[in-house]
């Protein structure tokens, strides 16, 4: 295959990828737990553009954050990633694993914000 037809390819298929993430946030009713082989509560009901508009958060990187060597990078976003893609199930030095890293990014801004679910049973609905 010639160089140009590899670049098309190459952007549609990362179009389709920015295009899926996008939509499936969109969509979005729970926060996955396809990472954790025993989930030990129901997947967090998170209703992704409405709890936004709810919160007035405008700014992806607000949730979506990108750290560099331990420093956070102000001006990225980590929307087209999954959380599961920087974070093991386990902590990795000053890196929390999956679970402390949801909880510290949903439930310390809801704590910081004075505003929103913190106990457990009020994310994890059992249906």
């Amino acid at each position: 295959m010639n160089p140009r037809a590899v670049l098309v390819w190459t952007l549609v298929a990362l179009g389709t990828v920015f295009t899926l993430n996008a939509r499936s946030q969109e969509d979005m009713k729970v926060v996955s737990s396809d990472a954790f082989t025993r989930p030990q509560r129901p997947e967090a009901v998170f209703v992704h553009d409405a709890h936004n508009e709810k919160a007035g958060i405008d700014a992806c990187n607000q949730c979506h954050h990108v750290y560099t060597d331990g420093k956070l990078v102000e001006d990225e976003s980590s929307e087209d990633r999954r959380c599961s893609d920087c974070h093991g199930l386990e902590d990795a030095g000053r890196q929390p694993g999956l679970m402390k890293a949801f909880h510290l990014n949903c439930k310390g801004c809801h704590q910081g914000e004075r505003k929103g679910p913190v106990m457990c049973g009020e994310c994890h609905v059992r249906r």
